[in-house]
């Protein structure tokens, strides 16, 4: 067994990007994230976890765990006034910024204003810059994703599976003359995620001065109208036919649901016998541990139990009743992750449904794992998420999750009991 990982004890704080302050109606990784790293370090925290920070997909709600891309950055975390200090925008465009939302992102009405101002930066930068040619020849994912965001625009509120046959199954032929066609757009979108990684260096690079690490986020499954699945069909469950699916995810009924959860991403095709497809699939989890490795110092690997075993639902399925456990790829996955990018800074979401082999699994490796206090307090004194029936220090601990209710809410709720408050 692996020994625990040595991380000195410490505490941070959650908060995702999109909901920090900011004129712009959307928080960003320019001034609004490095007041907040600025705030943790006078608080004396050490971490701050947010969630994905991938493009949102409209046709899933921008939820970060349904992202157009598990490589890629979101447009929209893209500082405006950084933009202004490079000059590639004038200042009047900040002066006509539109009046948002206090409480909430208005995704669409931010995505309008953005849009105007990243497309205002690119007509001022040059695409003969060498970092930006740089950029372009050491990211293995660029060429898919920007050739999948200007198809995107040319077939709006299509997901790729609807696309034409000769695009959807990327006949070679048909790619190369799209990429022709869409050549302006493509390094548009190019220049998007130069943008988002040169401001994320920035970012980073502030939270190395304020000694805050970072913690990122890497969703297990991915969205099924992403260029993930698009450009690795094969190790995917999907139907070569009409591409849809044949098993999508999700968990067994809970506590929290009586029909349990049907996410609807393909699964991964870890049963698979063929060792091409294993392969490329091991390679395509190898680039994406690395891709977060080198935004975050720290990644949660969500729904961690899913790489010891799998909930499998058929498609046809409304619910998530009648699906299956299968095995998933187990602790020799993440031995080849680690021969190929060394040790793992890991934190592993292991709550749920968790039996001894998840944990095994865990243990194995020397991931900390998740506790959460609002699941502690039911009068069962044995319970595994009250602090002193911790069974090791290899733990981050959470007050919830957002499956709870906020800790006022739980404590002002009515069906707590004395005893519980």
């Amino acid at each position: 067994m692996k020994p625990e990982l040595s991380v000195r004890r410490g505490s941070g704080i959650l908060a995702h990007i999109t909901s920090l302050p900011s004129p712009y109606g959307i928080g960003d990784i320019g001034f609004s994230s490095y007041a907040f790293l600025e705030f943790l370090a006078r608080a004396g925290q050490g971490h701050w976890q947010f969630l994905p920070t991938g493009p949102g997909n409209s046709l899933f709600d921008n939820s970060p765990y349904m992202s157009t891309s598990a490589f890629a950055g979101s447009p929209l975390l893209i500082s405006p006034d950084l933009l202004l200090e490079e000059q590639l925008i004038q200042e009047i465009s900040l002066t006509n910024t539109p009046a948002f939302s206090e409480y909430k992102v208005e995704f669409a009405k931010v995505a309008a204003f953005k849009g105007q101002l990243l497309q205002e930066a690119f007509s001022n930068f040059s695409l003969k810059a060498p970092s930006f040619i740089d950029f372009k020849k050491n990211t293995p994912w660029l060429a898919d994703y920007t050739l999948f965001m200007a198809l995107k625009e040319e077939l709006p509120d299509q997901g790729w599976f609807d696309w034409p046959a000769d695009i959807a199954t990327r006949k070679p032929k048909a790619l190369k003359a799209l990429r022709t066609k869409h050549q302006a757009r493509i390094e548009y979108y190019a220049f998007e995620q130069f943008e988002f990684f040169r401001q994320w260096e920035l970012l980073h690079n502030k939270a190395k001065k304020e000694n805050i690490k970072l913690i990122g986020d890497i969703p297990i499954y991915v969205g099924w109208d992403s260029v993930d699945v698009w450009a690795n069909q094969e190790i995917f469950t999907l139907d070569p036919q009409n591409h849809r699916p044949t098993y999508v995810a999700g968990v067994p009924p809970d506590y929290f649901s009586d029909t349990g959860q049907r996410w609807g991403n393909p699964l991964y095709r870890w049963q698979s016998t063929s060792p091409q497809i294993q392969k490329k699939l091991t390679d395509w989890w190898i680039e994406r541990f690395r891709a977060v490795l080198q935004m975050v110092d720290t990644t949660r690997v969500d729904h961690f139990r899913g790489f010891e075993s799998y909930w499998s639902i058929p498609e046809a399925e409304e619910t998530a009743i009648q699906g299956e456990w299968l095995k998933g790829p187990g602790k020799l996955f993440f031995d080849k992750i680690t021969t190929a990018l060394g040790d793992l800074d890991i934190i592993a979401e292991d709550l749920g449904l968790v039996t001894p082999e998840v944990l095994d699994l865990r243990r194995s490796l020397g991931f900390p794992g998740m506790k959460v206090l609002l699941f502690a307090f039911d009068d069962n004194e044995d319970n595994h998420y009250l602090p002193h029936n911790y069974t090791s220090q290899n733990y981050v601990v959470y007050t919830g999750t957002h499956d709870n209710d906020t800790i006022v809410g739980w404590y002002l709720s009515e069906g707590l009991s004395p005893a519980q408050r």
